[in-house]
């Protein structure tokens, strides 16, 4: 199965952020315990490429680069072993890094501009985001004049507006904050929460 794939069977790509390598590694390994085998770590997040190598050895495991703002730090993710690389905006600078260095391309976009600069550079899955800030009429807005593309909804899910997302054309959705809420202890619960809520709306969509 390949990394779109993946993702797409996935329903959603976790986000870690830590204040601390220790901290970011101990989320990672508590979400794919959970379940959620896709797993963007970001350039914010302390010790970043330690995570992602440690992750990328894990058998199941498909990890990807978040944050990435900097052309020179996408082969820093490859050699980490990133399989795809995320950005929160549309920069096809990044976004022809990415393609060259041979990894799937996810730029963060937020208006019709946005999405067809990133397809004219490469782009594989389209980021909204935020997401919470433009709701879900934006996405199905969106996709009107650009069908038949992979769409991750990212910022500001809840497990009730999860069906919202995928019934106006989402194919994954990012999943940060939410998942650590009540702190580590909880991440199981969360993550099995989500988990049943985007199966739940695959099923209905």
């Amino acid at each position: 199965m390949n990394v779109i794939d993946r993702l797409i069977s996935s329903g959603a790509v976790a986000i870690v952020r830590g204040p601390d390598q220790k901290t970011g590694q101990q989320i990672a390994d508590a979400i794919v315990s959970a379940g959620l085998s896709c797993i963007e770590v970001t350039m914010t997040n302390p010790g970043a490429f330690e995570i992602i190598t440690s992750l990328a050895k894990r058998d199941g495991v498909c990890v990807g680069v978040g944050t990435i703002l900097d052309p020179a730090d996408v082969l820093r993710a490859k050699n980490a072993g990133a399989s795809f690389i995320v950005s929160p905006n549309t920069d096809p600078a990044v976004i022809s890094a990415t393609k060259s260095a041979g990894l799937l391309s996810i730029p963060g976009i937020a208006s019709a501009t946005d999405v067809a600069v990133a397809l004219k550079a490469g782009a594989d899955v389209l980021k909204l985001f935020p997401a919470s800030t433009y709701g879900p009429g934006h996405l199905k807005a969106l996709r009107d004049p650009f069908p038949g593309n992979i769409w991750c909804p990212t910022g500001g899910m809840t497990t009730t507006s999860v069906a919202e997302w995928f019934a106006a054309g989402a194919s994954l959705v990012g999943l940060g904050g939410p998942l650590t809420k009540g702190g580590i202890g909880e991440i199981g619960n969360n993550v099995q929460g989500f988990l049943n809520a985007i199966s739940a709306a695959k099923q209905i969509r």
